[in-house]
């Protein structure tokens, strides 16, 4: 089969302050916390699988060769727009959206061709596909592509039923983590991998399924994503969301990338001790220690950085 790799990316710029009314943030809204307590996510597709893959699978790194990246149009349209721009140059890219005539116009009023453009219109509650969207899996290292989907951990029901749609508009297969006993809540910002089995997280993802093991987690990572190896962080005492792509990535299978605060500061500590549990305990799948490049965390725009009694909204950047 053609080789055929899916992205999933929503980059939102270096963003601090308060969200508009209508804008669901990454984090649990206050109401939301409380709709988390008896929330029920949808149930699987008639059409998902939910057991997993029947043969052996391998989760794609972010820096091999994509076919497309998906988009949900719906708040930041002006920075959307942007990446539409760019990322239509190399790959398709998939707009979910409500209304593809308003998209269009709105992309010609800003000079953006639409090439290499594909709408799903599909029913979402917020922007942050990054967290909620599908996975890509392979069998065979690159070929037999298929779709892994968590129960996202947000109570929007129209956002964690995304890959259903997405799946079913372009017919792949989705294999789901939706029932027991492989049920599994996860986010898609919180886990990063290197196509070679190796998988990283915060142990947000041990906090949120504390009706498991960390070894049943491990299992469930191992069938559905192909993982053999799986590294957990404690979570950061003042990133509310505790996603680890808000502070670290993988530049290639070696090289990590991660945040650096001044000394001291804020969760500056934390993520020190991170990073020297990894260099201490772990090689790179060559069998050697891990590279790191540091990059500084920018403060706010009052110059101040998330601490005891201050809170800040995420500034994330999402890695094309």
């Amino acid at each position: 089969m053609t080789k055929t790799l899916l992205f999933l990316v929503t980059i939102i710029l270096f963003f601090i302050g308060t969200i508009h009314s209508q804008e669901l943030p990454k984090g649990l809204t206050k109401a939301e916390v409380e709709l988390m307590k008896s929330y029920v996510s949808p149930s699987a597709s008639p059409e998902a699988f939910t057991t997993p893959p029947p043969f052996p699978v391998r989760t794609m790194a972010e820096w091999e060769q994509l076919s497309g990246i998906i988009i949900t149009w719906t708040s930041y349209q002006s920075i959307l727009r942007q990446i539409v721009d760019f990322a239509q140059e190399e790959c398709i890219v998939y707009i979910v959206c409500s209304d593809s005539n308003s998209v269009k116009t709105y992309l010609t009023q800003g000079g953006v061709p639409h090439n290499n453009l594909k709408f799903i219109i599909a029913p979402f509650n917020s922007i942050w596909v990054r967290d909620y969207g599908p996975w890509t899996v392979y069998g065979n290292d690159v070929d037999s592509m298929v779709l892994v989907d968590w129960v996202y951990n947000r109570p929007r029901p129209s956002d964690d039923a995304l890959s259903q749609a997405f799946a079913t508009a372009m017919n792949y297969p989705l294999y789901q983590t939706i029932n027991e006993p492989t049920r599994l809540v996860a986010t898609g910002g919180n886990f990063m991998v290197d196509g070679l089995g190796t998988g990283f997280s915060s142990h947000l993802v041990t906090n949120e399924n504390t009706n498991k093991t960390e070894a049943q987690i491990n299992q469930i990572m191992s069938d559905y994503m192909g993982l053999n190896r799986y590294i957990k962080m404690a979570v950061l005492p003042y990133d509310g969301i505790h996603h680890i792509d808000m502070h670290m990535k993988l530049l290639d299978e070696e090289t990590l990338l991660v945040g650096q605060y001044p000394s001291g500061v804020s969760d500056g500590p934390q993520i020190e001790l991170n990073l020297q549990y990894i260099l201490n305990n772990f090689l790179t799948p060559y069998g050697r220690p891990y590279k790191v490049v540091r990059i500084p965390m920018p403060p706010d725009g009052n110059n101040q950085y998330p601490s005891q009694g201050v809170t800040t909204e995420p500034s994330p950047i999402r890695f094309l």
